[in-house]
């Protein structure tokens, strides 16, 4: 975004502008508008090129006009509407819906998909109000690492603990430091052998026809004219495109004979025998192969990476049932989506090849940002009796500051009580990467349901870790808990731990990726020991 400096504004604006600093802004817009923003939220929509700023005498400024222009539209209206429906006040500045999606999951932040993680504006925010360079902080349901990312990057040191060897993987993936040629140039050999394999066990002459065939039948059956006609109502949908998908099936039959139905099931890999057709089995298992060659230890965890984001994007499903499988699917099909026929995925090599560049540019991306002596520690434990301090004398650096300044604080979000089953959502890489699952030690997973036994359990398990949690931190530490407490267990949870609530911040959360629209917040609990 250009600068405008004193001169080039005079001579380039018609208008008068209002300028004021961004500290300033932030009390005006919530003397206007009460909204609670910070010159952090000011800056951001700068550096998110929401608004101008002008650079007077050294100073940045902002027109006032222009910010109260873009709160009043993008969220005062908004926000009348949700606090009607929801009966409650919520903190604007913490939707962070003017961030793009590039910058949500920004770098390594998207290095593997992960279900119920927070964005990191949300942990830079908190991490920029409460803490310091060189002071730690802990997360204990560490999940796919963002909190130790984002610390990383603004040179505070931090502990994650997760009771998923996967979790772990994914984040020390994330956070390890690497010899970016000598990693790039694996990772591309990896591929590339990955790639001569499919093309030798391939058969492309098969794949050219029946691709063919989908394209005869699309531009003939289910062209734009065919769109058109289902939303004025004068095409029965179903009915005319189960005809069609008949007579299809009638040619496609003659071009493929794999019997999905005869492949023999592979032992103590359920997951991977029902929801991947055999020639992608192969090949996942042909790159696994080759993984587990590998002699650099870090490239190995990534290339593991690699291997699991490529395994989720090859399930044998359709395109509508990507998030929640029903029925595994290994022929084309009629979309319902797309209004055509399309096909589940046949090969990994598109997506193998495209995630693998992918992962080395975000690395490439974050080695960029990481603080330069910025400590890390992650801890494959149960955070309920782990003893953080024992593991951290593995650690001699951490240890050393550890030793010094204690923890600082805790961010962290725990299990959603009964939400999310946060080992099965990765069912394919446990069995593809031969890692233990402990389903079993999971606190509030949705196969116990929400339940006032299964509440209790949780508030239980809570509040063990937070008591094990205040065995490693500083006397004065800051403690933020993001959670949506629907059941209202977050009370009791606080007064088992012996913690005191200070302040609920609410966020509405307006980028969401599921089809529900409803007004949605989420609680970040700030609490301090009694």
């Amino acid at each position: 975004m250009p600068v405008i400096t004193l001169d080039t504004w005079l001579s380039s604006e018609g208008t008068q502008k209002r300028l004021v600093m961004l500290n300033e802004a932030a009390k005006k817009i919530h003397s206007i508008l009460g909204l609670d923003i910070t010159s952090i939220n000011i800056a951001y929509l700068i550096q998110y090129g929401k608004i101008k700023k002008y650079k007077l005498e050294g100073r940045i400024y902002v027109d006032i006009d222009e910010v109260e222009n873009y709160y009043r539209k993008k969220v005062f209206n908004k926000k009348e509407l949700w606090e009607r429906k929801i009966g409650k006040k919520l903190d604007w500045e913490l939707s962070f819906e003017w961030v793009p999606e590039r910058e949500r999951t920004k770098h390594v932040h998207r290095l593997h998909p992960y279900k119920g993680k927070f964005i990191p504006q949300l942990v830079e925010y908190f991490l920029t109000e409460y803490f310091k360079q060189g002071d730690i902080v802990i997360d204990p349901f560490m999940g796919s690492g963002t909190t130790l990312v984002q610390a990383m990057e603004m040179g505070i040191h931090s502990i994650g603990i997760d009771i998923s060897p996967f979790n772990c993987l994914i984040a020390e993936a994330k956070l390890q430091e690497y010899e970016i040629n000598k990693t790039r140039t694996l990772l591309i050999s990896l591929l590339k052998e990955t790639l001569d394999y499919i093309t030798r066990e391939g058969n492309k002459e098969k794949d050219k026809k029946i691709d063919a065939l989908i394209s005869e039948y699309n531009s003939k059956y289910f062209s734009a004219d065919y769109r058109k006609k289902i939303v004025a109502g004068t095409i029965e949908e179903r009915e005319y495109s189960s005809m069609i998908m008949e007579n299809f099936f009638a040619e496609y039959d003659k071009l493929d004979h794999e019997k999905i139905e005869n492949e023999e099931i592979i032992a103590n890999k359920p997951f991977l025998s029902k929801w991947y057709s055999p020639r992608v089995r192969r090949e996942l298992l042909f790159y696994k192969e080759n993984v587990d060659k590998l002699n650099d230890e870090k490239t190995k965890k990534l290339s593991m990476i690699v291997l699991s984001r490529t395994a989720r994007s090859c399930r044998a499903t359709t395109h509508s049932d990507l998030a929640t499988l029903k029925e595994p699917v290994f022929k084309p099909y009629y979309c319902f989506k797309h209004k055509k026929i399309c096909k589940p995925v046949t090969s990994i090599a598109g997506h193998i090849k495209r995630y693998t560049y992918d992962v080395i540019k975000r690395i490439e991306k974050f080695s960029k940002l990481r603080k330069k002596e910025t400590y890390y520690s992650i801890l494959w434990s149960d955070s309920r009796y782990i003893d953080v301090e024992k593991e951290l004398r593995k650690n001699e650096s951490m240890f050393e500051v550890y030793s010094r300044d204690k923890i600082a604080g805790l961010f962290t979000s725990p299990p959603y009580l009964g939400q999310i089953d946060y080992h099965e959502q990765h069912a394919y890489a446990y069995e593809l990467l031969d890692l233990n699952r402990f389903d079993d030690l999971e606190i509030g997973p949705k196969f116990m349901g929400q339940s006032k036994n299964a509440q209790q359990k949780y508030i239980d398990g809570i509040s063990d870790v937070f008591i094990n949690m205040k065995k490693y931190m500083s006397k004065n530490a800051q403690i933020f808990v993001v959670v949506n407490d629907k059941r209202n267990v977050y009370p009791d949870i606080f007064e088992k731990s012996e913690l005191e609530l200070i302040r609920e911040y609410r966020r509405p959360v307006l980028n969401r990726t599921s089809r529900d629209r409803n007004p949605y917040y989420e609680s970040i609990f700030m609490v301090k020991r009694r």
